[in-house]
This record gives C-alpha cells, structure tokens and sequence, in this order.
C-alpha cells in the first residue's frame, strides 16, 4: 500500500445536518460519545496501511484542525500523516471547491507530489468499516482505471444514489447518478447471479448503489480531471468516463451508511446502541482510532440503563437511560430520563458547574450537542409531533429536537 495516497472529501457546507455544523466542518461532527465522523475514514485507510491521508475541507476546518493535529501523530521513521487541505486562493485559482471533483482537481499538485500510484477517494460523512486493501488489490489485479465501491441497497433508497450496472467480470457498464424515473432503475435491477460473482449473497430487488469511494489510477485522476470543468464525480466524472476507459465495481456486502441529515445521522448513532449493533466498535482488530483522552471511568449513581453507551468521564445520578448515548464528561443530575437521545457532553471537565441537564429532565428523540445546558424540569420529548422548526437556542429536524453548541434552555422548557 505503498503506492496509495488516501483524499478524504470533508463535504461542503453540510447545511443538512445544521445546526451540528454550525460551528464546525462535518467530518467534526462528533460520533458515538467520543468519536468523530472523520475517525471513519482515516481509521479505515490506516487499517488498510494507507497512512499518508489528506482531508480537502473548505468550511469552519478550525476544530477539524485542531481534533486532527492531537489524534493522529506518526513517527519520524514512519512517514506518515493525516494533512487538511482547506481550499485555498492561488494564482490559478481563486474559487472556493465547487464539488467533489473540482476539490481534488484543485489539489493534484498535493497528490503529485506523494508520487503514489493510486489514489484513494473516501467520504468524510459516512459511517462504515471497510477492508479498502481488498479493494486496491482488486482495483490492480484487474487493471483497472477506476474502481467504485457498490453496496447492494433497495430499490426504495436507490433514487437518492449513484447507481451502477455491471457484468459478471465487475466491469461497469453504466453509472446515472440518483435517477427519478422508474424505467432507468429496472435497467439498473441487480441480477442476482452477477452480484454473487462479484461476492455477495444474493441480491433479488436490489439495486448496486455507489459508495461514494473510488481508486483511481493517478494518471487516469489527471486526463479525467485536467482541462475540464467537470465538478462532481458521480455526475460528471465517472459517467463520462465509462465509456472509455476500465471501470470496474467493488462490492462491499458489510454495513455502510450516508449520515448526511439529521435523522440519517440520529439513527445511525443510535444503532450503534443495539446489542448486536450492525457495526462492530468493539473488534480488537478494527478499532476506531481518535483523540486520546486521560478521563476516569464513567461514573454511574443509582440509575437504571438499558441498551446504551456510556463514555468516559460522564456522571450520571438517579435517572433513567435507555438506547441513548451519553458523551465524554457528560452530566445527567438526579430525576432524568432519556430516551432515544444522544447528548454529546462536554469540552472540559467542569465540577459543581451547569452544563448537562438539570434535575428532573425528560428527553426523547433528542441530539444535544457540547457544551449545551438544559434547565430543570425541561421536556424536551416533541409531544405535537412538529417535524421542522427553528428558534434561537434549539431547532427540529425530521422530528428530532436538536439543542446546539453551547446552548441554554431555561428551566421548565417544553418541547
């Protein structure tokens, strides 16, 4: 993996899971109480030995900066690294990235200069674990100019993706990028002996969705991207490059999924909960990596938990927890019950303070973001059922409440 440079896209404005970009570019979203949505990707390119990763963001990159800088630090002898690459005025250049595309183009210079052979494109908002070494070595084995990794979703999910028909061999043979009409996905109907050679396990009213990661060979990236406009891989790239060169599908049979909204982001979080959760972040082989943290045990008074996370530093009195998650240095007083909710905690340990929940609160359905407070006696459980709204200190999304960073609502605040 030698030859590999990984190029993380962080995402533009990420305006569908305001307001947890507010403050911070996507990838910084924090992820399971303790993680980071960009902790994916990069935890997957190492564990593939791909270490020389960049991140191209372009929106408030600074807490991205700062959690990349503490997390991943690599030896003198190793020469690895995990670089942004915020956009950037240049005398070339001076627009702001306008797609996924236009985003590496700007930066080929960057990925010149690794001298790599390939180069590995990941998303920074999904949530997976993925042997991407298979993927590069397949991508080699075939000769291929391009790889796309497909995962074999419903026909139902399919018109918000990329999608792909390919043959026995994983040869691509057309890629439309979220088709509306009913036609285009009955050509594109997996056929369930192809997506067994290509190592699944069926595939009967599937459809093989774009993952939104590719290989390509460095010298294919430059002619697809060099002297063009073309600003989105899956719209413009990819397709145009089908017809002319040896694109070749992935496919990738384990959980994947696209955490770009709201209630996308709230479910994937808490399946993350489950007793057999669909992703694995226990494995000792498969660790996701993050920023190390030198918090006591999570301390637990008197409480009822089921199906939850707890995470390091929390303190947590006399309350109720079910299929939630409670953050690092989270603080839930006594009377509490939470349902459904993820409250992300704390930035610092703060004793004798304010910031968690009061006594007496009842969230449901809910996303508390950092360094938020809620007052004593808040409901907080959307009994009218509102699906979007917004207000100075809290907003809802797909029926979700969301209270932002730094946030306070005052005692007694009914949602």
């Amino acid at each position: 993996m030698d030859g590999v440079v990984t190029a993380i896209l962080g995402g533009g404005q990420g305006e569908r899971l305001w307001p947890l970009t507010r403050n911070r570019a996507k990838p910084a979203v924090p992820l399971a109480g303790k993680f980071r949505l960009i902790d994916v990707p990069v935890s997957n390119s190492l564990h593939a030995g791909i270490d020389r990763v960049f991140v191209l963001t372009q929106f408030n990159s600074a807490s991205l900066h700062r959690h990349i800088a503490e997390t991943y630090r690599f030896d003198h002898f190793r020469g690895g690294f995990v670089s942004i690459l915020a956009a950037e005025q240049t005398l070339e250049n001076r627009d702001w990235y306008q797609g996924t595309a236009d985003a590496v183009r700007q930066n080929l210079a960057r990925l010149d200069e690794s001298g790599a052979r390939d180069v590995l494109i990941l998303s920074g908002d999904q949530l997976y674990l993925m042997d991407l070494r298979a993927m590069v070595a397949l991508h080699r084995e075939r000769g291929a100019d391009l790889t796309v990794a497909v995962s074999a979703v419903p026909r139902a999910q399919a018109k918000g993706l990329g999608v792909v028909r390919a043959d026995r061999s994983g040869r691509i043979g057309e890629f439309v990028e979220k088709p509306e009409e009913d036609a285009v996905l009955d050509r594109f109907a997996a056929d369930p002996e192809t997506v067994r050679a290509l190592g699944g396990k069926g595939g009967a009213g599937t459809v093989l969705a774009s993952m939104g990661i590719y290989v390509f060979r460095r010298d294919v990236l430059h002619q697809l991207l060099d002297g063009n406009a073309a600003a989105d891989f899956g719209k413009e790239v990819i397709p145009g490059a089908i017809p002319s060169r040896r694109a070749f599908a992935f496919l990738h049979e384990g959980y994947w999924r696209d955490i770009g909204t709201i209630p996308a982001f709230h479910e994937a979080s808490l399946d993350l909960t489950r007793p057999l959760p669909p992703l694995n972040l226990y494995s000792p082989d498969f660790p996701i990596y993050t920023h190390p943290r030198f918090l006591p045990g999570a301390k637990v008074n008197r409480c009822q938990v089921e199906q939850s996370i707890l995470c390091e530093g929390s303190i947590i009195s006399d309350s109720r927890i079910s299929n939630s998650i409670v953050g690092i240095r989270a603080v839930v007083r006594e009377g509490c019950a939470l349902e459904s909710t993820i409250l992300m905690g704390a930035r610092a340990l703060e004793p004798g303070g304010t910031l968690g929940l009061g006594r007496n609160c009842e969230l449901r359905n809910a996303i508390v973001d950092l360094d938020a407070h809620i007052g004593e006696g808040s409901r907080l459980v959307n009994e009218k059922g509102v699906q979007d709204a917004t207000a100075e200190n809290h907003c809802i999304r797909g029926g979700i409440i969301v209270v932002p960073r730094g946030a306070t609502l005052p005692p007694g605040t009914v949602l």
